[in-house]
């Protein structure tokens, strides 16, 4: 494989991400006393940070790699979703599609940091499912997208906060197959089943068992393709791929299945490490369709990022180098 020629294609391929945009807020400080009022450190604050979480930083990872990207969700017209709006459109990614409704909030979710260690989340969000007028709009411009850009790929981003309701991904995937759009998802519990006919479903292990209802005791590729044949049966999907934490990945086409270990690495935090690897995932794919070189290369993204401290996007050279060095 030549690695140079590949990440130099990324800049020509347009991908979609549509999906559940949040701001993270970072509140780094320092403990030196408990307060006399609660047994609770007292955090004297440093710094404050904003970053870009959710389907958000999936677009960021994805420009991150040279790759041309819109996103599409609805965001609350507060304080919070200009600053986000904001923040994306710095980064590179085109917010030209994305709705601000009165009805709803901006996700924010606020952590207190100290000696690089979460002490606190606090989280403002709307939940609820977006109303039928939200979700006809979200879906039209998805398909004015389509039909005016033609992207490579269009990747889901699902945390359940409302934005992917059942009827905007049947309609959206439907919208894809017929325009030839190779479909991406990263799945949570509420519509873990909603995505059938997709190109790539990404989950990990534990959203595995809670979606299916079942227990593993311990990883072994014979699992693995069973519980690959169980989501086929319910998705018609094309390609399994469910991340194992420390584990590694596993992956599992129509033509083969594989584990494929974790490098070693110093843990930092894994915040954000799913949207890394589904952006890895989705563009590789999108450039190449080879399921083992996608599921290698976004192993190794995931466990670069586990290395920086909160959400952060992957190092494109930082990237090429592994690549290079890990599967010559």
């Amino acid at each position: 494989m030549d690695f140079d020629k590949l990440f130099d294609s990324f800049s020509s391929i347009k991908v979609g991400v549509v999906g559940d945009v949040m701001l993270d807020t970072y509140w780094w400080g320092h403990v030196d006393r408990i307060s006399p009022e609660a047994p609770v450190p007292v955090v004297a604050l440093d710094k404050r940070e904003l970053r870009i979480g959710g389907a958000g930083n999936v677009a960021l990872n994805l420009v991150a790699l040279g790759a041309r990207v819109n996103i599409f969700s609805v965001m609350g017209e507060d304080e919070e979703g200009r600053a986000l709006d904001q923040l994306l459109t710095d980064s590179g990614v085109d917010t030209s599609y994305i709705i601000f409704s009165h009805e709803r909030k901006t996700t924010n979710k606020v952590r207190v940091i100290s000696r690089n260690q979460q002490m606190m989340r606090l989280d403002s969000e709307t939940t609820a499912d977006l109303g039928e007028i939200e979700e006809a709009a979200l879906i039209d411009r998805i398909r004015d997208y389509i039909l005016a850009e033609k992207p490579a790929v269009l990747v889901f981003e699902d945390y359940n906060k409302g934005v992917l309701t059942q009827g905007l991904i049947n309609k959206v995937i439907a919208l894809c197959k017929e325009h030839g759009v190779i479909t991406t998802v990263d799945p949570k519990k509420k519509n873990f089943f909603s995505y059938r006919g997709v190109d790539i479903f990404k989950p990990n292990l534990k959203e595995v068992k809670e979606g299916l209802n079942i227990s593993l005791d311990g990883v072994s590729l014979d699992k693995l393709k069973n519980v690959h044949r169980l989501l086929k049966e319910e998705l018609g999907h094309r390609v399994s791929f469910i991340t194992l934490s420390e584990k590694g990945v596993f992956y599992q086409d129509d033509e083969r299945a594989e584990i494929i270990p974790s490098h070693i690495r110093n843990i930092a935090d894994v915040s954000g490490a799913g949207d890394t690897v589904i952006a890895v995932a989705s563009l590789v794919f999108a450039a190449t369709g080879d399921t083992a070189l996608f599921s290698r290369m976004a192993n190794i993204a995931g466990g670069l990022v586990c290395e920086e401290v909160g959400t952060a996007a992957i190092n494109k050279e930082r990237l090429l180098t592994e690549c290079k060095q890990l599967l010559s």
